[in-house]
Parts: C-alpha cells; structure tokens; sequence
C-alpha cells in the first residue's frame, strides 16, 4: 500500500478541476442559451451541433487515453500536460465565445469549428488530469478522498461560474453583450491557467504500469471491453450525464421563459453548486457507512424521485423550486467522487486481471461515455425545445413553456431511474475490492524483490 496522501496534495489535485470548471461549467450551464440567444443560431441548429461535435470529441477520448499511458517523461506520464494544455484551452474558450461578423450559415460554421477546437483542446488536458487520480494513491479510502476534494474544487470553481458569470458578462461587455462573453472567457482562461500549474506542481505520481509490460491500442479496448465493472460505469456515466445536463442547461431556460424570473438564473444555479460541494465534501464519511455501490443507489433513487416531483410545483413557488433543486444537489453531489473512485478501482481489476494496467484508457473511455451523454442530452433539447415551438427571446408559446419544464424535471428523472437499475449491476463490493488490492501489492512487492536479486 502507498503512503497517506498529504493535505497539500489534494488540495493541488483540486485546483486542477476548479480549473476545468471554469470551462465545463460554462459549456453546461450558458452555453446552449448562449448560442440560441446571443449567437443567433436556431435551437435546432444548436441541438444537431452539439450532437455532431461532441460525439467527435468522444472519440478522441480513447485516443488521447492511449497517447497518455505511452507517455514517458521525467514529470510522469499525466502531469506534463497540465502545462502542455494550457494555451490551447485558452485559446479555444475566447474563439468559442467569440461572435464573428459573419453570416448565418457563417456562423454555424465558426460555431463547429470552435467548439470542435474547445473540446479537444479540453480532452487533451483533461484525460490525463482525470488518470492522474489513478497513479496517486493505491489506497481506496484515499481515493474516495482525493476525488472528493477533486469535485469539492470541481463544484467550488461551478459555484463561481453560476454566480458571477452573468454579472461578469454585464460589467465587462456593457451593452456589448458578445464582447463581454469574450472578454469573460479571457479571465476564466487565465485564472486556469494558475490553478493547472499549481496541479502539476503539487501533485506526484506513484504508481506504474507492471514492469516490461508491452500492450497495444487494441489490447487496452479488448481489456476495457473485458472488465465488467467498467463497462457498468460506463453505461452509468452515459445515462448520469443525461440527467444532469439536461437539468442544468434547462435550467436557465425554466427561470428565462416559464418562471419569468431571469434575475434568479445566477443564484438558482449558484444554490444547486454549493449543494453539490456539500455533497462531496460528506462523500468520504458515506463511504465509512455505506458501500459505494449501495450508496450510488440510493443516491440515484432520491434523484430519480426528487427531479420527478420538481414537475408538480407551481411557477410561483420559488421557494420550493430552490429547496428541491438543493436536495438535488446534495444527492448527485457525492456521484462525481463515487464514480471516479471506482473508475481507479476497475483500473486496479484490469490489472489483477490481465496483468496490465492502462489507466488514461480507462479514465479516457469513463470521459468518452460522459461526453456521448452530454451530445445526446445537447441533442435531446435542442429538438425538445424546437419541436415545442421555441423562440428565441421571444414570449414563449404554453407548449413551448411546457417543454421546458419538461426538459428539467421528468425526462431527467426517467434517466435517474434508469441509473439505479444500472447500479445494481455493479460487481465489485469493498470485500473484493480489498482482495484485489492486497493480491496487487504483493505482486508489486515481489516485482521489486526480483528486480533486486537480477541486480545483484
């Protein structure tokens, strides 16, 4: 077993999703608003683009994953691009929240390329960011741990995003309202940039694939596709990222058009991050009472039912709207470290398996699903929102008004209900996981004492 991972550490593992998060956040929360209102393009448009890009990006996941695990540098083989990434991330976030003087059809174009641009730009700094979890620590509670204060840093940076972005935007662009998304972009994009440094400096990396170990692109998928647990996960991940996009890119549209209530935007989503930090900083005491599977159940089941009844309440109780959305919160809060952490354990199975271990592949391929789930989800609205009769900045129809809601709290809620049967399916308990984990590190330690003798 590895040592205790130190305070310094997780904190500097954090920083880099407070990072991320200043572009995830974004892309989850304004962005459809932002290229239906701002952008000028059809809702429709957006749905189809958001479907086509994102499952462009997908693919470039396993890629990426593959590059990493190749990867052999004095710094490790995640860390590096912490730094390496960094430009291009920038880069792609001012091009994307730029609005060209151009045509429609102009405009669609640049919209694709850009966000094309964005999210690969993402995959290459965050893939490996995401494996980098896996190489810390072999300790299990540490896991759960670190990826707590992962998504603690993950949902703080959220938090500061839904909260201050429209006021950002308004005091940065002025009547401009385009120029001050770019502009907004541009503090985001180096405010970034410091807290992946700080990552990379923080952060070290401890364990290695077994010694000698030869596999190629096709023998990491073949040992993916082999590995039960993570197949699970990744049907979960997909079916999750339905329910939690569509709820918070919904979400500005229900306040915007059906509550008509545009003022409440930032702080309705401000609310529901603060919720889901809470959510994962208790992660880590559940986990003492429960085991992650049981845990992610239940967790799921009171989204399922929580998001269903979100349905039912009147317009003008708003009270209620944020009192649910908090539950909510504080339920899918803890999903994020669950996950991750058990993405490392099916890792740590991969290689008691197979006797290899490739563990950018198996983060890469986590955030492959997640990405499908997001295009599906992007896709999903924009035809729900068309189909309903959405007009841009316009008063909305009662169908369209209806759709909306509908967007936020039951098609959402059928997902969550569809998560908990995929849960259960999951086959590793905390009894196996500490099997494995011994049988591991006495296999490491044997490696070593027989590297020792050939030496000698």
């Amino acid at each position: 077993m590895q040592q205790k991972i130190r305070l310094k550490e997780k904190l500097g593992y954090a920083c880099g999703d407070i990072a991320s998060n200043f572009y995830w956040r974004i892309f989850d929360v304004f962005l459809f608003i932002f290229f239906t209102d701002v952008f000028g393009i059809s809702a429709a448009a957006v749905g189809t683009m958001m479907l086509v890009t994102r499952l462009i990006d997908a693919f470039s996941d396993p890629m990426m994953g593959a590059l990493a695990d190749r990867t052999n540098t004095r710094f490790g083989k995640f860390r590096p691009y912490l730094i390496w990434g960094i430009i291009p991330m920038v880069a792609a976030g001012i091009l994307t929240f730029t609005v060209p003087n151009l045509d429609e059809d102009g405009k669609l174009v640049w919209a694709y390329a850009s966000y094309i641009f964005m999210m690969l730009a993402y995959t290459f700094i965050n893939v490996p960011y995401g494996a980098l979890l896996g190489v810390v620590t072999d300790n299990t509670q540490d896991r759960t741990s670190l990826t707590s204060f992962r998504f603690i840093g993950a949902f703080g940076g959220g938090t500061l995003v839904a909260y201050f972005t429209p006021e950002l935007v308004s005091w940065l662009g002025g009547e401009d309202e385009a120029r001050g998304w770019q502009l907004t972009m541009a503090v985001y994009g180096l405010i970034a940039a410091l807290l992946f440094i700080t990552s990379f400096l923080t952060t070290r990396e401890r364990i290695s694939p077994p010694k000698n170990q030869q596999s190629s692109i096709g023998q990491d998928i073949a040992d993916l596709l082999h590995n039960r647990p993570w197949v699970v996960l990744f049907s979960l991940a997909l079916i999750i990222m339905l329910t939690i996009t569509l709820r918070a890119s919904s979400g500005t549209f229900y306040f915007k058009y059906y509550v008509g209530r545009e003022d409440l935007i930032g702080a309705f989503a401000t609310a529901y991050m603060i919720a889901l930090a809470i959510g994962a900083a208790v992660t880590p005491l559940l986990t003492r009472l429960l085991d992650k599977r049981q845990l992610l159940l239940y967790l799921m089941l009171a989204v399922a039912v929580l998001s269903s009844a979100f349905y039912f309440i009147p317009k003008d109780q708003i009270g209620l709207m944020f009192t649910l959305q908090i539950l909510i919160g504080l339920c899918l809060g803890p999903k994020s470290p669950l996950v991750f952490s058990m993405y490392a354990d099916t890792a740590d199975y991969s290689e008691w398996q197979n006797g290899r271990r490739a563990t950018a592949m198996v983060f890469s391929a986590a955030a492959f699903s997640q990405k499908v789930g997001g295009a599906i989800a992007g896709a999903i609205m924009g035809y729900v929102l068309a189909s309903f009769g959405y007009e841009a900045n316009q008063v909305q129809s009662g169908a369209s008004e209806q759709g909306i809601v509908w967007l936020l709290t039951v098609i959402p809620g059928v997902f969550a209900f569809i998560a908990v049967w995929i849960v259960s399916l999951y086959p590793l308990n905390q009894y196996k996981l500490e099997s494995i984990q011994t049988e591991l590190s006495e296999r490491r330690i044997a490696e070593k004492e027989s590297a020792s003798v050939s030496t000698i």
